[in-house]
């Protein structure tokens, strides 16, 4: 189920599927067109008709050919009211709603049928871009776009704003947020392999508290994070790197907005010629983006030379366990991990 509702998010963006069980994944795309289109009744939490456009009236609207399942809908504006209506709706799979660029396209083709939506739209608190005790902290309603200028001066600001142009296309890019990306933990996700590569920190709250949650323990899988059923994530905080750190992101996909195939993400600050704090991180390639320690080894304390660059890379290479999909097979996507290992780290040199 979670190969196929990848499959599905990903081909209502026109792209291809990356599924893990092929015969299963076809099976579910064919039987999607049959399914898409049912009835819902609309109405609002508390079962009262919808009211009409003219002041007075109110109507329920019925028999509407509506793709998703029915659900509830819930709007809190404050942060313990989303929080206490979360844990109320997630024994009944009930759903954060931020963005929707990842949830909507699934609820479309029922793969998703949350019989709840938190939507969180409404809490101002949870728009927050700012920088406290030396991290960026990047509410749960930041949208992509807003990294499109660098949000923060050095190095850290240029990152994002070359990482997120990355990141489909501009309509996505306005309505989806960094943190419904990293809570969706897709693989291929740019913003997952940042703060993976960068050991960023997720915090989530529910009504027992609040938790930090680093960025090793956080992605366990596709699709799948330590966040509890009815836990918020409410802030990712990425740490402000040094201002002579050098970063390189390099992402390859066969078409502009498409998910890449494979991406990687270096970082180095430089000493005497040497490198020193290297960072090495693949996403697309694994079923979670990850630093790879033993290319980090054979970098630090060498010089940024082509050498050097190649045997990290050759690194890289031997310490992968693709995915294999419908496009790309897993020794493509190895031979594939090595090249962009190498060109991001060329890129760093050149920031």
């Amino acid at each position: 189920m979670v190969a196929a509702s990848l499959a599905c998010g990903r081909l209502l963006y026109i792209h291809q599927p990356l599924c893990i069980n092929r015969k299963k994944s076809c099976a579910v795309m064919r039987g999607l067109v049959r399914r898409i289109h049912v009835l819902l009744k609309v109405k609002d939490v508390d079962g009262r008709a919808i009211p009409g456009s003219s002041p007075g009236t109110a109507m329920t609207i019925e028999a509407r050919k509506m793709k998703p399942a029915p659900f509830r809908y819930h709007a809190p504006t404050t942060i313990e009211e989303a929080v206490d209506t979360l844990a109320e709706v997630a024994p009944e799979d009930g759903r954060i709603l931020a963005g929707g660029q990842s949830l909507v396209p699934i609820m479309a083709f029922r793969l998703a049928r949350p019989a709840h939506l938190v939507d969180i739209n409404g809490v101002k608190a949870l728009s927050r871009l700012a920088v406290e005790d030396g991290k960026l902290c990047i509410g749960a309603c930041v949208r992509h776009v807003a990294f499109e200028k660098p949000v923060v001066e050095g190095p850290l600001g240029r990152l994002l704003a070359d990482v997120v142009r990355h990141i489909a296309h501009y309509p996505i890019r306005t309505r989806g947020t960094f943190c419904g990306s990293v809570a969706h933990a897709d693989p291929a996700s740019e913003w997952c392999l940042v703060v993976a590569a960068l050991d960023g920190e997720m915090v989530a709250r529910s009504t027992a508290g609040t938790r930090i949650i680093p960025a090793r323990d956080f992605f366990r899988g596709i699709m799948s994070t330590a966040l509890k059923e009815d836990e918020l994530l409410i802030e990712v905080r990425l740490p402000i790197v040094p201002e002579d750190t050098r970063c390189g992101f390099y992402e390859f996909n066969r078409r502009a907005g498409d998910f890449a195939l494979a991406m990687a993400l270096a970082t180095f600050r430089m000493r005497d010629g040497a490198m020193i704090e290297p960072r090495l991180a693949l996403g697309s390639v694994e079923d979670k983006p990850r630093r790879i320690a033993q290319a980090e080894e054979l970098l630090a304390g060498r010089p940024p030379e082509r050498a050097v660059f190649e045997a990290a890379a050759a690194a890289v290479e031997a310490a992968v366990d693709p995915l294999d999909d419908l496009i790309v097979g897993a020794e493509y996507r190895r031979d594939l991990s090595r090249t962009i290992a190498r060109r991001a780290l060329e890129r760093a040199t050149s920031s």
